[in-house]
Formats: C-alpha cells, sequence, structure tokens
C-alpha cells in the first residue's frame, strides 16, 4: 500500500519523534481558476454572481469590504463529490482528507486532445504513462493535461459552445476521461482524478459513464484545472481542498501542487 497522505507530505525534513512537513523551499504552482462572472460553468447552471455589501472607509475610519457570493456547486474550478453520480456514496464534506492531498501523476495527453476536440484518454494512454514512468500507486491524484486550461474562460472555444440552457448542451465539445481509462484507475486504488475541461465526461457524453464508473467507487473528480504545464509527471504534491458543504455533490475547489527542489 502507498504511503499515506501524511508520510506522502513530509517532503524532506523529520523531528525527533514525529514526521514534519517542510514547505518552505521548492515551488508552489496554483492549478485554480479565478472565480468572477466569467467562469465557465455548464450552460444549465446557475453562474458565479457577486454583490457588494459594502467596500470603503466607515464612520469609524477605518476600511470595510464585504461581498455576498452566490453559484452552481459545478463551475470553476471544482470538486465532483462521488454522491454526484452515486447514490448513497460520499458528499463533500465525507471525502478523507486522505483522497485530496497525495502525490501528483500528471498524464499529458495534449496533442491528441489538439487533433480532437472530442478526444477520451484511453487505458493505453494510461499504460504509456505508465510504461515510461512506473504504475500510479494507490492514493495518487491522476491529472490529465488535455492542454485546454490555455483557452479559459473563452466558452465557445474552451467548451465547444457559449450558449446557455438545456440546448446548449447538445453542442458541448471537449475532451474527457474514456471509460476505459476509468475503469483502470479504479483499479489503481487512485485518491482522485481531474483535468482541465469542464467536465471529466467528454463533451458529447449522454451517459456520463466515467463519472458513474468513478463515483460508484468513491473516486471524487476535479474539474476546470487551471493550466498545468509547469509540472513534471511525477514528483509533485497535489493539495486540493473543496468548500466543504454538508451533503454537498460538489462545490468550488482550490487546487495546488507543491515541487520540491
Amino acid at each position: 500500500m502507498y504511503k499515506s497522505a501524511i508520510a506522502a507530505l513530509c517532503l524532506s525534513t523529520c523531528v525527533t519523534g514525529a514526521m514534519a512537513q517542510d514547505l518552505s523551499s521548492g515551488k508552489w504552482i496554483d492549478l485554480t481558476h479565478s472565480f468572477n462572472a466569467d467562469s465557465v460553468y455548464w450552460p444549465t447552471a446557475d453562474m458565479f454572481t457577486q454583490t457588494e455589501v459594502f467596500a470603503g472607509h466607515t464612520d469609524g475610519g477605518y476600511y470595510y469590504s464585504a461581498y455576498n457570493f452566490a453559484a452552481a456547486e459545478h463551475g470553476g474550478t471544482h470538486l465532483d463529490a462521488p454522491v454526484h453520480f452515486a447514490e448513497g456514496a460520499m458528499s463533500a464534506e465525507e471525502i478523507p482528507i486522505s483522497q485530496l492531498v497525495g502525490p501528483g501523476f500528471v498524464i499529458d495527453v495534449s496533442a491528441q486532445a489538439g487533433e480532437d476536440p472530442d478526444y477520451l484518454v484511453s487505458a493505453k494512454d494510461i499504460e504509456a504513462f505508465e510504461a515510461e514512468h512506473g504504475e500510479i500507486p494507490e492514493g495518487a491524484i491522476v491529472l490529465l493535461n488535455t492542454g485546454r486550461a490555455s483557452l479559459y474562460p473563452d466558452r465557445e472555444s474552451y467548451m465547444g459552445t457559449a450558449a446557455r440552457g438545456a440546448e446548449a448542451v447538445a453542442d458541448l465539445h471537449f475532451p474527457g476521461l474514456g471509460l476505459d481509462g476509468a475503469k483502470l484507475l479504479v483499479e489503481r486504488g487512485i485518491g482522485a482524478v481531474g483535468l482541465d475541461t469542464p467536465s471529466i465526461d467528454y463533451g458529447q457524453s449522454a451517459d456520463f459513464s466515467t463519472h458513474v464508473e468513478l463515483m460508484t467507487n468513491n473516486i471524487s473528480a476535479f474539474e476546470n484545472v487551471a493550466d498545468m504545464s509547469e509540472l513534471p509527471p511525477t514528483g509533485s504534491m497535489i493539495i486540493a481542498l473543496p468548500m466543504k458543504i454538508e451533503g454537498g455533490s460538489g462545490g468550488p475547489l482550490r487546487i495546488v501542487a507543491h515541487l520540491p527542489q
């Protein structure tokens, strides 16, 4: 069994009687798109809105600002909790931290996806990666780099259409993880999988079989992950902490990577 998340996070320093985490060196990479009015949401989902409560100098002489925000659970860089597509599976607040923090394995399929906007990452793609970098271990965070992050937040180029409403769903085009690839990752016992598109299933999916396969096995998905181009295939530590919404099927996600020196 692969190291626990806590042990894996011990990047270089040990102290007497305990493991310690040395995050003072190395490099941090933010894999999160900022939330704003341009954030990409599913055509049928409520968009992100932010309204000002107050911003300015108060009668007491100090500056103060506060805002309200509202949005669907699924939009921008976000989590799909297992209950999103599996009745009785884990909701957002039930996902253990050990499945949200772990060693990063980044599979680059940007060349293939660049030629085919409906590209499905297959078991063969994953096996080719493993042939070069070793088998993906239990507890890993697998990220699929399709190269789409550079198109965000232009919805037409990023997801195939800028239209809103149920009718627009038929016009969605973007890569995703194929069912055979999902089954292989379930076999590997990964902690979670993410990619730089609006959905772990490709845009033209009608049955969302990849969601179902992953989530009936209590594996979460991270969607609309930001630019992964600075990440190596292996050697990073991924930390992906969503809003802890009780009973939530997902929620906004802050995902970062740490690269040791």
